[in-house]
């Protein structure tokens, strides 16, 4: 191991409490683990932040910092980190998108997944021509995408790294091979998940041999994974790409049992990220910046948020009361209206841009003024897509991704920053293990049904194509163009929601980073108006019924991770409905 690794390992093991091993000892004690879950309590510093859903993945990232490393650096080793301590969510097995500031540009990095070239529009579909149930299509190989995270995170790292790549990988090599401790969200997790056990190499790793998961606390040990981490530190993502590890991938796809999936090794050689131009508009005097086609997120979030700037919302602020913040009823009604609308064209428009042709004027001023006025005092119920420039709208499709996703927030000491968020789609993906890692259910995210009314669906499978994502990894810069935030969540379409409300409470309504990140979840994806169970009282959910609104209550289990910046340095913040930590100097 080199003498910077070295270095970078052991300022990463005596800040996060693991024993660093010595040379040629890798079998030491392992770390103890984090005794409570994170929270959002905002946390302040003056050179750095780094904001993950995990405190092992915010130190690794934080270790990077403190090193000289830049953001990219930092983003690299915390998902490294992750795909360890939260497998369930991401990892090497599958996709990410980023955007990336450098002071003076933001640009978008495109790492999602691909359908293998052998995939037809007839992928989910049983042999009579209806659709396959979620469970049905999602486990086993079928519903496997070309993985993209590890040439995305090298292209950024080619680009705009500052450390060497093999020194980003030492935090997750010291964890697979000391452990880590189980947490209790992996814990409550493995204990609800029903497919996983089937397969023989996730069950040896998850489970006990009575089929029961390892407990909270137990030291959890990867050594598969960490030779390939080794492999891919010392050669670089063609390890992962070509080889005996791309055989064995596909080898694992193809051999499934009872559902064998299409990938080849020719899909894997042939993978290459993208960079593509952020969709931005301004919103509040701000410029808002969030991910374009394959993901609807930044559109979706752009129209939410010009939508309820042009209804006033700024004048709706959340009521004070004896506990948490209360969202307004008629700010819940319109942010709910200004959803419908972004939802309905985001199943009528959005795809892959290289199969489907995005419409330039969905964040035009004269479009949103227009939809903005399809709001009433009334709930409009089920919204129409609008007509914008140029429009040819696929039909509607009832796509929902599975909300088993990361993010994570980062800023350098030079200003620069990464909002990457990752995910491998449902929880545990594809529920099968390769050299330590799960593949990805990614192909999940495409319309089973081809077809609706007799028009093609924009999101339908296609050979090489990119399934449309929610992720909304988004940079908020101010009127000098400076950095003014970092934000993102993992939570499927909600993420749309989950990150547009946040906006909506700092920059509307003057909210803390970390009040804005804790207040009640609200919305609709174009169905009912959807509310954060028991976070709402019975008066607020009688006056959006008397609208017209059909309410419904959920567990809205999103994991915001924001940064915003101060007049002395940076403020972190990560959401207390995960396990997530914010970490700065």
């Amino acid at each position: 191991m080199a003498r910077l690794a070295r270095s970078l390992l052991l300022g990463f093991c005596l800040a996060a409490g693991v024993t660093a091993p010595a040379r040629g000892e890798l079998e030491r004690p392992a770390p103890e683990a984090a005794t409570a879950q994170g929270g959002a309590a905002a946390v302040h510093s003056r050179e750095f932040m780094a904001v993950t859903a995990h405190p092992l993945a915010s130190e690794a990232a934080a270790a990077m910092l403190r090193a000289g490393g830049s953001a990219v650096d930092a983003a690299i080793a915390a998902q490294l980190v992750l795909n360890l301590v939260e497998p369930q969510s991401s990892g090497i097995g599958g996709g990410a998108l980023a955007l990336h500031f450098d002071g003076r540009t933001v640009r978008a990095y495109d790492g999602r997944e691909t359908a293998p070239r052998a995939a037809r529009e007839d992928l989910f579909l049983h042999p009579d021509g209806t659709a396959m149930g979620f469970p049905e299509a999602v486990v086993g190989g079928r519903s496997v995408g070309t993985p993209g995270v590890l040439r995305l995170l090298e292209m950024m790292h080619r680009r705009h790294g500052r450390l060497p790549w093999a020194d980003l990988f030492a935090p997750a090599i010291a964890l697979a091979e000391q452990g880590f401790p189980v947490g209790p969200r992996l814990h409550a997790l493995l204990a609800k998940e029903k497919d996983l056990v089937a397969d023989p190499a996730a069950r040896a790793y998850f489970y006990r041999p009575d089929g029961s998961p390892w407990p909270v606390g137990h030291r959890l040990k990867n050594p598969e994974l960490a030779k390939v981490f080794r492999r891919l530190a010392e050669e670089g993502s063609d390890a992962f790409y070509v080889g005996t590890l791309a055989r064995d991938i596909v080898a694992r796809v193809r051999s499934h049992p009872t559902n064998p999936g299409l990938l080849d090794e020719t899909d894997l050689a042939a993978y290459w990220p993208l960079t593509r131009e952020p969709v931005c508009l301004r919103h509040a005097g701000l410029r808002i910046c969030g991910f374009p086609p394959p993901s609807s997120g930044g559109i979706g979030v752009g129209q939410i948020l010009g939508i309820v700037g042009r209804l006033q919302i700024k004048d709706y602020p959340p009521r004070p009361g004896s506990g948490p913040l209360m969202p307004d009823g008629t700010a819940v009604h319109l942010f709910a209206e200004a959803g419908r609308l972004a939802f309905a064209d985001r199943a009528a428009f959005v795809a892959d841009p290289a199969f489907q042709r995005i419409p330039a004027g969905l964040l035009d001023d004269s479009y949103l003024d227009a939809r903005a006025r399809l709001v009433g005092e009334k709930s409009l119920g089920t919204a129409l897509p609008g007509r914008p420039p140029g429009a040819v709208a696929g039909a509607p499709d009832g796509t929902d991704e599975r909300p088993a996703t990361s993010h994570l927030s980062i800023v350098d000491r030079e200003g620069q920053a990464v909002a990457l968020t990752t995910t491998i789609e449902s929880g545990f993906g594809s529920r099968l293990m390769v050299h330590g890692f799960l593949l990805n259910n990614q192909l999940t995210d495409f319309a089973f049904a081809p077809t609706a009314a007799g028009k093609p669906v924009a999101n339908r499978v296609q050979p090489g194509k990119r399934p449309r994502s929610s992720m909304a990894p988004t940079l908020v810069l101010d009127a000098k163009g400076e950095l003014k935030a970092v934000l993102g969540s993992p939570g499927g379409p909600w993420i749309i929601n989950y990150v547009a409300k946040t906006l909506v409470g700092i920059l509307d309504w003057g909210l803390d980073l970390d009040a804005a990140i804790a207040l009640p979840h609200f919305g609709s994806r174009n169905g009912p108006t959807e509310l954060e169970a028991g976070r709402f009282d019975g008066v607020g959910k009688d006056a959006l019924k008397a609208r017209g609104h059909a309410v419904t209550e959920g567990e809205m289990t999103s994991g915001l991770a924001g940064i915003v910046r101060t007049p002395v340095g940076w403020t972190g913040a990560a959401d207390p409905r995960r396990e997530g930590s914010a970490v700065g100097r």
